[in-house]
């Protein structure tokens, strides 16, 4: 009994965790300037960025701000990965979990956008499969399908020789409706956004 009053109150005491979000979060481009804000829940002495699970920076924070932001200038490639952030609490004292992780995509204008395609129409019925194909021509990597307001790609496929990459939505309901979008990841952490598919219910 004592110890389970123990984890109950240690559970308690747990911080709840920040969020993360990138501004611009689509469009960036290499040698552009990205803002990173971490969202505080509650009173915060410090805040970590973290880029792959090292940590990139830290702030010193005053307790009246809820935001911590963190500019990443001059984009490159290497900075096309996955970020978080996480807070030291003041009351009570302690350290929170970390965000869930954000991706930075960042387009590569060396490299044409890959095309995507929706079927079997742009507008669907509940409960059908639908299919999303994307393709990058001869440039081969992996191509990745990505849902706006998710800050991770979605699915991720090698294509087919033809370059092309089917993604299947089974069964879909009002929550997959949204806008899709298409990159893909040759050598180094390069993304390109392709055009847009919206699907409505």
């Amino acid at each position: 009994l004592a110890g389970w009053w123990l984890v109950a109150a240690s559970r308690a005491q747990q911080l709840p965790r920040p969020s993360l979000s990138l501004h611009p979060s689509q469009g960036v481009s290499l040698g552009d300037t990205v803002t990173l804000c971490c969202h505080l829940p509650q009173p915060t002495a410090r805040v970590e960025l973290y880029q792959e699970e090292k940590l990139r920076s830290s702030k010193e924070m005053d307790q009246e701000h809820d935001v911590a932001e963190f500019s990443l200038a001059g984009i490159k490639q290497e900075d096309a990965v996955r970020y978080q952030c996480q807070y030291q609490g003041l009351e009570p004292v302690g350290t929170s979990e970390k965000s869930d992780p954000v991706e930075l995509l960042v387009t590569d204008h060396r490299y044409p956008p890959p095309g995507i395609s929706l079927g079997p129409r742009e507008y669907v019925e509940m409960e059908t499969n639908i299919t999303i194909q994307c393709w990058n021509q001869e440039y081969g990597g992996t191509i990745f399908l990505h849902k706006d307001g998710h800050s991770a790609p979605i699915q991720h496929q090698e294509p087919d020789g033809g370059g092309t990459a089917t993604f299947i939505l089974f069964g879909v309901t009002p929550a997959d409706s949204g806008t899709y979008r298409c990159s893909y990841h040759v050598g180094a952490p390069t993304f390109c956004d392709s055009v847009t598919a919206s699907l409505i219910h």
